[in-house]
């Protein structure tokens, strides 16, 4: 802990100290260094839920790969504007990263490296599909380099793991971007933190819980928070607050008492890998391959064989299969969820157990799943893998969003949404993917909504040094889209293509 002590009266306090928080945080000290701001984190140290690498399943999430994100329309053709647009939010992490590059703060091998990203089908309608899919995508800019084959030789080549042991008569095909990235979040968060922490008005206090907020009169907003060390419970107050704690934020939402708070619930989800650290196999598999989701299954279930670089060590993991936990952190406690019904999201939440009865027959059917179930997913994707070379690695939580809906009384989404007071003095993450990687993106989105009249009084300029695209469209500008992935990726040492 460093700065100022616990207690001070801050200009911005941040809640949980993960990715969102860290990057937000630098951000902010960027745009303006006087600025005082105090980040809480009830565990005791920086990235521990969802960011840790080894919780965290958005680990450079580019639309490359994901094939839930270029739905086909009732016509046969593809729909790429999902795709695009968490493409060109991934460079916006990747300038970011970059800026920091350059300023000393960040060392690339620390946290990103270079990994091919792989789209992997089987069966004939799948194969058309991927190749009706390559074309749609590789007609836009953004999918330059992207290749596209069937040829079982070249499959070898490219993920020998996944051909080997492979029935002749197997109907295969792939996409490849070798441009793609693995990014180790929880290092990248640690890393931020220690960057904030050599600098002056930033303090975090770990062991720390929020355990209510409330807006003053004056219009800052109230703290109590309770060291849970010691035991002592002391109150902070704020300009700005973040509610940034992944599962811990709707609580806290709630608590705030703000009515764009309202009619919101959370559905958690828990996950599982299995995860390989032989280093003669995992030598062998050099790609983030992604496969298709079954008929019916969440975006959640879209099963991968994933090259993961965590501190500096190289691991395969195969997942997600996923489960029911009330809990709504991976640290957090089994009443979690049934302290969070409230009476204006009952209705929501019997509107989502109605009409989303697929998702709740999946989840059962993951809870039920037996060890030989769960490696027989895997020898889909890599036939010849023996069971003594994985383990079982418990992921994350993630707390899914439900919300008031006019038309079914309540849905459920699986992306993130800010949920800010009127006069955007506080503002809540909720939800969870693509979540990460797209971290750049969302905490622009809290600045621009939040700051919007220091971001036009003089923050913009900063922001155009920060992130060069900055209020253009890497969508509509070929030649901006080309420079800025060349820079990024020299600097970051990425493919570039």
């Amino acid at each position: 802990m460093n700065g100022h002590r616990a207690g001070a009266e801050p200009d911005i306090v941040l809640v949980g100290a993960g990715i969102m928080s860290a990057t937000l945080a630098v951000f902010l000290k960027e745009l303006a260094p006087a600025l005082s701001i105090e980040l809480y984190e009830t565990l005791g140290g920086a990235a521990q839920e969802s960011s840790d690498a080894w919780n965290n399943a958005g680990t450079g999430h580019a639309a490359m790969c994901e094939l839930n994100y270029t739905p086909q329309r009732s016509d046969g053709s593809i729909d790429i504007s999902k795709a695009l647009d968490v493409n060109v939010e991934f460079d916006l992490s990747r300038q970011f990263w970059s800026y920091l590059v350059k300023q000393g703060a960040l060392v690339p091998e620390s946290f990103i490296h270079a990994v091919p990203h792989m789209s992997f089908v089987r069966g004939a309608d799948h194969v058309a599909f991927l190749k009706k899919r390559y074309q749609a995508l590789t007609a836009h800019h953004c999918y330059r380099g992207m290749e596209f084959t069937e040829d079982p030789k070249t499959l070898s080549e490219w993920v020998p793991l996944v051909m080997e042991g492979r029935a002749a008569n197997d109907v295969v095909a792939a996409t490849r971007m070798v441009t793609g990235a693995d990014v180790d979040y929880g290092a990248l968060t640690r890393a931020l933190i220690g960057h904030l922490q050599a600098r002056d008005g930033f303090a975090v206090h770990y062991r720390h819980e929020v355990t209510s907020l409330h807006r003053e009169p004056g219009g800052r907003w109230r703290l109590d928070v309770k060291d849970l060390g010691s035991g002592a419970r002391l109150s902070t107050t704020a300009k700005f607050v973040f509610l940034g704690a992944g599962g811990g934020a709707l609580p806290l939402l709630e608590k705030s008492g703000i009515p764009e708070g309202k009619g919101y619930a959370g559905f958690p989800v828990s996950g599982i890998w299995l995860r390989c650290d032989d280093p003669e196999v995992s030598k062998r598999h050099q790609a983030k391959v992604y496969g298709m989701a079954a008929h019916g299954s969440p975006p959640m279930s879209v099963p991968h064989l994933d090259t993961r670089v965590i501190d500096g060590k190289r691991s395969i993991l195969f997942g997600p299969y996923a489960g029911f936990s009330t809990k709504f952190l991976k640290h957090g406690s089994l009443l979690d969820f049934f302290r969070s019904i409230r009476p204006g999201n009952i209705g929501p939440m019997l509107a989502v157990a109605r009409d989303d009865l697929g998702l709740l027959k999946y989840l059962i059917g993951q809870v039920v799943q037996t060890s030989r179930h769960r490696f027989a997913a895997l020898q889909e994707f890599y036939p010849r893998a023996r069971p003594a070379d994985w383990k079982l690695e418990v992921a994350g939580q993630r707390v899914q969003i439900i919300k008031r809906d006019p038309r079914h009384g309540g849905i459920l989404e699986f992306g993130t949404e800010l949920v800010a007071a009127a006069d955007r003095s506080l503002v809540a993450l909720l939800g969870a993917s693509p979540g990460a990687s797209t971290s750049v993106w969302i905490m622009l989105r809290v600045i621009e909504q939040c700051f919007e009249q220091q971001v036009k009084q003089g923050w913009s300029a900063k922001l155009k040094e920060i992130i060069p695209s900055y209020g253009e469209s890497l969508i509509d500008n070929a030649e901006l889209c080309r420079r800025v992935r060349a820079e990024t990726a020299a600097l970051l040492h990425l493919q570039n293509v």
